[in-house]
């Protein structure tokens, strides 16, 4: 199910971007082509992790949304957030990654409110990326 980068890039972007089209995704900066995003997303539709739903402003776009199954996977994707900005050179400021580590439990019911407000507010805010090296 996530034996490929691919999944759990997208899953990450739902999740704590708050990527919603296909466009989004495409348009990410992560270099997916659209062939294998599209097979991605069907994938990851077939076994429960996404669901697929009709924009309320304008219905000829789709929107991808985490389905509970994908939302219960919130505390893996936030520990290897945390592990990877502790080992490897991100743009995640220093500050907000100590932040999530040492609150843990109101990130993720943050995470699960906004899921079920279908509130796309992004668990992380844009940053670009910059030299600053989170390790701790």
């Amino acid at each position: 199910m996530f034996g490929d980068r691919w999944s759990l890039l997208i899953i990450r972007d739902l999740m704590v971007r708050g990527l919603r089209t296909y466009r989004e995704f495409h348009r990410s900066g992560e270099g997916i082509s659209t062939s294998i995003l599209a097979n991605r997303l069907r994938k990851l539709e077939s076994f429960g992790i996404i669901t697929i739903e009709e924009d309320a402003t304008d219905r000829r776009r789709t929107n991808y949304r985490l389905t509970e199954k994908g939302i219960d996977l919130a505390p893996i994707l936030l520990e290897l957030l945390i592990w990877g900005a502790r080992h490897e050179k991100t743009g995640a400021p220093c500050e907000l990654i100590d932040k999530m580590a040492k609150n843990r439990e109101r990130v993720l019911a943050d995470a699960r409110q906004r899921w079920r407000d279908r509130d796309p507010t992004p668990l992380l805010p844009n940053f670009e990326v910059s030299g600053r090296d989170h390790r701790g």
